[in-house]
């Protein structure tokens, strides 16, 4: 990539943000769309013009608001997993930030006065490189039944609505709405649509009603959830071994109510254990294979592989604005066109596991993320592009593929630079402005809604998204630190990357995104052990680096990578483990407010199991224990 075409990217992609940050402004202060910009204030009652930003014509209110929020303001909005977060991103900030100041004015003059890439690899037609590489050095059945009986009934609201306004619009009577049985309601017998749903009603009613008495009384599963009347006792309990043989009495923190993945609860400790080396075979698999047309890709991906592989485009390629628009951002929108196929197949394989808690899943799920990123974005773009695009050289002088991979470092360099650009402005702007959920509720809410329960699911926010979320930040920061010493000039786009996520998503944190589930941080140890572990690819790459250059005293780097692993086994041992067992230390503080144990009880029922008709009594060995225990948790 020649400087034009990262100048064109770096450009376009801060004019893309700075539209839609003026969207964003417009958008956010009419009343029509206060539903998708403060989300979170609407459904926790509050007033959306909390705070000023409301209908303000200003474009930095919000950023005032954001800059002045306090760790409880997120706390309370967003739960204590997101304040986690934001811990994160700070602390990387700081850890590149710092690294700006001490690497720039160091290493900037290096590598504009070093002339040795010239040397060792040709990164363009002519042999030589292009401005911007100087900058470089080189279970409950019967939900079934449930699930098709809520959506019966949603059904019915929806066709007697409709059938309501048909009166205002058309004739008197109205027109009732009819739906076809078959295929999709494409084919077959014509029905009315209201008699049909309320006949499906009345007749899933009882069997749901008769599957939730036998199920209370006859299906109960070898899981249980325990609760205790003091906080002590719970602790630990939930840290002891209650059995000689471990699979026979295996105890754990109950998840909260809502994450609770029901149908995974009674799986037994030996077939989850299996599950899980089962999928990590696959995930490992998944990793190896993917390798093959990522590494693909990002060869094929280049103007000149284009143009030997698919010579009929030649004459749009050889267009020198054309050209420089593709090469700005072909390979980038390829990527990340292809890493965001992935997560929902992470998500199943988590869940495949047998992980009772859906945060458990998500952090499972981030992990696989993480390293499918890493090894197939960040080594997999590096190493097989430059295999592919030197494949002859390395055949006919084998020992010289350290030094033509080395060479290669600061050509990716380009590559990933404009990739850190791309997901700086264009997602954060496009995080900012919501203009696509903006976009798809209208569309909904036009064409599609009849009720307001479908149009409160269609503006519905959701969470902050940390099984994709984490990882995408996790994969910047380790491009930005290992690329820091090869090529300098990436470290201020990831303090930038950082400072404005930091910035736009506390923003969103407290006024549009809705926590679905609350792990009180145990999200941390994770995002802490893949910071450690990111520092440390950074270490192993500067050391290689260094060592292929012969630089003399590249051996000094091993003390610092011996370092860093002490720090990370003195971290695993002394802290991690709070984030899983509640020391006894806290638990032994007094609660501001004692919690009431039935209601408690009453949130870990599924949903499927409740019903007006199912009296208290098919709860009584429980509710008789609450009784007499009263209301301590």
């Amino acid at each position: 990539m020649d400087f034009s075409s990262f100048l064109t990217s770096l450009i376009t992609s801060f004019v893309i943000f700075v539209v839609l940050m003026a969207l964003f402004t417009w958008l956010s202060g009419r009343p029509g769309n206060k539903v998708i910009y403060y989300s979170n204030r609407l459904l926790k009652g509050m007033d959306p013009s909390d705070g000023g930003s409301y209908a303000s014509c200003s474009p930095f209110v919000w950023i005032r608001e954001a800059l002045s929020s306090s760790e409880q303001d997120v706390i309370k909005m967003s739960g204590v997993d997101t304040a986690v977060y934001f811990v994160f991103l700070s602390t990387v900030l700081g850890i590149l930030a710092l690294s700006g100041i001490v690497l720039l004015p160091v290493l900037l003059p290096v590598a504009a006065t070093d002339d040795t890439p010239n040397k060792s690899l040709n990164t363009t037609s002519n042999g030589t490189f292009s401005d911007l590489d100087k900058f470089s050095m080189g279970y409950v059945p019967v939900n079934k039944i449930y699930k098709e009986l809520e959506g019966c009934k949603k059904k019915l609201v929806r066709t007697e609505t409709i059938y309501a306004e048909s009166k205002t619009t058309g004739k008197p009577e109205g027109t009732r709405p009819t739906k076809k049985t078959s295929f999709l309601g494409l084919i077959g017998k014509k029905l009315d649509s209201i008699e049909y749903y309320s006949e499906k009603i009345s007749e899933l009613t009882p069997k749901l009603e008769a599957e939730q008495k036998a199920t209370l009384r006859d299906k109960q599963q070898a899981a249980a959830l325990v609760f205790f009347t003091s906080r002590v006792t719970a602790a630990s309990a939930a840290q002891s071994l209650h059995a000689t043989k471990l699979d026979t009495w295996n105890v754990m923190d109950a998840p909260r109510p809502h994450q609770v993945i029901w149908t995974n609860l009674t799986i037994k400790l030996f077939e989850r254990q299996i599950r899980q080396y089962i999928i990590y075979v696959i995930v490992a698999l998944t990793i190896f294979f993917c390798t093959i047309p990522i590494t693909f890709v990002s060869a094929f991906m280049t103007l000149e592989n284009l143009k030997i592989y698919l010579p009929f485009l030649k004459p749009i390629v050889n267009n020198a604005a054309i050209r420089t628009v593709l090469e700005a951002y072909l390979p980038q929108i390829a990527l990340i066109v292809f890493l965001a196929l992935l997560p929902k197949l992470l998500l199943f394989l988590s869940k495949l596991e047998g992980i009772p808690s859906q945060s458990h899943i998500e952090r499972a799920a981030s992990g696989k993320y993480f390293y499918f990123t890493v090894l197939n974005v960040f080594i997999g773009v590096t190493v097989g592009g430059t295999l592919f695009a030197t494949f002859k050289t390395i055949e006919k002088n084998p020992n010289s593929l350290l030094t033509v991979l080395a060479a290669s470092l600061p050509v990716n360099a380009t590559f990933f630079l404009t990739y850190v650009a791309l997901r700086t402005f264009v997602a954060y702007g496009l995080e900012l402005s919501q203009i696509v959920p903006l976009i798809i509720f209208h569309l909904k809410k036009k064409y599609l809604c009849k009720t307001e329960a479908e149009i409160k699911e269609a503006w519905y926010p959701g969470d902050l998204g940390y099984a994709t979320r984490v990882p995408g930040d996790m994969l910047i920061i380790t491009i930005t630190l290992c690329y820091s010493v090869i090529a300098p000039l990436i470290i201020p786009f990831g303090v930038v990357y950082f400072g404005l996520g930091w910035l736009i998503l506390r923003n969103q944190a407290l006024k549009v995104y809705v926590p679905s589930y609350e792990s009180y941080g145990r999200m941390w140890p994770h995002m802490h052990m893949r910071i450690l572990a990111a520092l440390l690819l950074y270490q192993l790459t500067m050391f290689a680096y260094f060592g292929v250059k012969k630089f003399y005293y590249a051996s000094f780097l091993v003390l610092l990578i011996i370092l860093t692993l002490i720090f990370a086994y003195v971290c695993n041992k002394k802290f991690y483990r709070f984030f899983r067992d509640p020391a006894l230390e806290v638990a032994l503080h007094e609660l501001k407010e004692m919690p009431h144990m039935e209601r408690i009880f009453r949130t870990y029922v599924p949903p499927s199991l409740c019903s007006e008709k199912v009296e208290d009594d098919q709860f009584e060995d429980a509710l008789s224990q609450v009784s007499r225990a009263g209301s301590f948790a």
